[in-house]
C-alpha cells in the first residue's frame, strides 16, 4: 500500500529552495474558476525569505517544472503558532494534478496507533524525494500536533503527513515541522517527529478570486530568530 500512496502523493510534491536553505511543500488547492493555485509547507522554511522578500523557488519533479515566485507573484499566509504556511500563485506556473488530496475535516485526529507517511527532499539527498514512515504516539490537541514515532531530516519540513487508506486512496492528515530529540541522559538519542494539523489549510485557496485580493490577507512579514529551535538548550529542532 506504501508503493501506491507515494504513486498517489507525488505529483502533489514540490521542493522549496530558498536563499536560506530547502524545504518541502505540497498542493492543498486549486480554484476551478480562478487562475491561483495554494501549496502548504512549513512555516520556517520560507519565513527569511518572506521578510527579506526574497524569490522561493518551487521544483516540481513529476513535470519537471520549475517556478521563481518573486515577492509580488505570491501571497504568503503564516500561521506561526502552529509552523504552517501557505504560498499562493497562479496556477499556470506548476501542472499539478486537476483534484486535490483529501484532508481529515476540521476537528476530527487520527486514532493513536495509526502508521503514517511522510514524504519530502532530505538534505542527505535533495534531489530524492524519500518516503518516511511511524506511529502516532500522541495528539497534542492543545498545539494541534501529532508526535510520531519517525525521523524528521533537514529539507523534509513542510512535506505532508498522510494515512494510507486503501490503495487508491490516501489522507492529509498534517504537515512536517519538527524533530524532538531525547535529550534525558545527555546525548541525543532517537526522538519524535512533529506533526502540525492541517486546520490552517482548508479551503485556503477557494477564499480568494485574485492573486491582489489574496495579498490584502498576507501575513506581515516578522523577523526570523537567530537560531534554530533546539539552541539554547531547547530539544525541539526545525529540519528545514
Amino acid at each position: 500500500m506504501w508503493q501506491s500512496s507515494v504513486e498517489i502523493i507525488k505529483p502533489h510534491v514540490v521542493k522549496i529552495i530558498t536563499p536560506s536553505g530547502l524545504g518541502t511543500g505540497f498542493q492543498i488547492s486549486t480554484s476551478k474558476t480562478e487562475n491561483i493555485c495554494a501549496v502548504a509547507t512549513a512555516a520556517h522554511v520560507i519565513n527569511h525569505a518572506h521578510y527579506w522578500e526574497e524569490p522561493i523557488r518551487l521544483f516540481h519533479e513529476e513535470s519537471q517544472t520549475t517556478a521563481l515566485l518573486h515577492h509580488d507573484q505570491r501571497v504568503i499566509l503564516v500561521d506561526a503558532d502552529h509552523d504552517t504556511a501557505a504560498i499562493i500563485f497562479n496556477k499556470e506556473l506548476i501542472p499539478f494534478p486537476p483534484q486535490t488530496l483529501t484532508m481529515t475535516t476540521e476537528g476530527k485526529y487520527i486514532k493513536i496507533g495509526s502508521e503514517l507517511g511522510w514524504m519530502g527532499y532530505p538534505a542527505v539527498s535533495p534531489t530524492d524525494l524519500c518516503l518516511f514512515s511511524g506511529r502516532a504516539s500522541c495528539y497534542r490537541e492543545k498545539e494541534g500536533a501529532y508526535l510520531v514515532d519517525g525521523v524528521a531530516i533537514n529539507g523534509v519540513s513542510g512535506g505532508p503527513a498522510f494515512l494510507p487508506l486503501t490503495k487508491s486512496a490516501i489522507m492529509i492528515v498534517g504537515v512536517v515541522s519538527a524533530y524532538i530529540s531525547n535529550r534525558a541522559t545527555g546525548e541525543p538519542l532517537p526522538g519524535l517527529c512533529v506533526i502540525q494539523d492541517v486546520i490552517q489549510f482548508q479551503g485556503l485557496a477557494k477564499k480568494f478570486k485574485t492573486l491582489d485580493q489574496a495579498k490584502k490577507e498576507e501575513t506581515p512579514p516578522i523577523p526570523p530568530p537567530n537560531s534554530l529551535p533546539g539552541d539554547q538548550g531547547s530539544n525541539e529542532q526545525k529540519p528545514g
